[in-house]
């Protein structure tokens, strides 16, 4: 089992097929395309995604429905068929994909990024951040301390 040293946790172990590939990577950082999904029992809800080509890169996200219960997820065609998807509908969270908001730690408290979710296609690990056009979302919803482990 490969094992990868980060910044933040040490050496990690883990399978190669578990890890997230963003074909684009991410806005800002387009040549990291490869990340591990760390879930620490004592951090939960939220989900660390550590990359493999940065071991002092690692985002803190959560998911979107622990933040919003009603939220939409809207995708665009590119993005479906980035992910490998089905164009024409929207893919149902927690079946189809798994939907995280990247959280953001700011003096005024931490913050969920809820116009641009991280969106992983459940069954290829493919993902993308998925940039709504038109969206009534924002990219800084806050969050209250009490209810997560970000503060």
């Amino acid at each position: 089992m490969p094992s990868f040293e980060t910044k933040n946790f040490g050496p990690i172990p883990y399978q190669p097929e578990a890890v997230l590939k963003f074909p684009c990577g991410l806005p800002g950082f387009e040549d990291r395309r490869r990340f591990l999904a760390l879930n620490l029992e004592d951090k939960k809800p939220l989900l660390f995604l550590q990359s493999l080509d940065d071991p002092g890169l690692c985002f803190i996200t959560m998911p979107v429905l622990n933040v919003d219960p009603a939220y939409r997820l809207e995708i665009s065609e590119n993005d479906l068929d980035l992910l490998g998807l089905p164009t024409g509908r929207q893919p149902q969270i927690g079946q189809e994909v798994l939907c995280l908001a990247i959280v953001s730690l700011e003096e005024g408290g931490p913050t969920a990024n809820l116009l641009a979710p991280i969106v992983v296609n459940l069954s290829n690990l493919v993902a993308v951040q998925a940039i709504a056009e038109e969206s009534d979302y924002s990219h800084r919803q806050p969050l209250l301390c009490e209810e997560y482990a970000v503060c």
